[in-house]
């Protein structure tokens, strides 16, 4: 399940990549899985990941369960703007993730909030995929 994880991951970078807003915003590091310093402003992050199988009888198959983090030194407007434009990028993911098929790829829930100590603001996005 972790090449699912990694195919899908992969494929969202490319299409955050490949969005004008979201990459005028993010620069060139795009969705970022790790830890880069010093960190840039705003960010998009990939928080939880959570992989079930999701097998049926003819194929095998991976839910996957993924929260992604947009950060933000200015505003919680700026973070859910973030988080708003990558909502519209779900229907454009390509159905090829290397040898996995994506099956659907859609939005759960996006919470936000003010982190005091840090002095940002983020908003985290839930989204569900299904791949095979």
């Amino acid at each position: 399940m972790t090449n699912a994880v990694n195919a899908l991951l992969a494929g969202l970078q490319q299409a955050v990549k490949g969005n004008a807003v979201l990459t005028a915003a993010l620069g060139p590091q795009g969705l970022s899985d790790r830890t880069i310093r010093p960190q840039r402003f705003p960010a998009l992050v990939v928080g939880a990941v959570e992989a079930r199988d999701f097998s049926t009888g003819e194929a095998e198959g991976a839910e996957i369960l993924l929260t992604l983090e947009a950060w933000s030194a200015v505003s919680r407007r700026e973070a859910e703007g973030l988080v708003a434009e990558v909502r519209r990028l779900a229907d454009s993911l390509p159905e090829m993730l290397g040898e996995f098929r994506l099956v659907n790829f859609r939005h759960r829930r996006t919470t936000s909030r003010r982190e005091v100590k840090a002095g940002l603001f983020v908003a985290e996005a839930g989204f569900r995929a299904v791949v095979e």
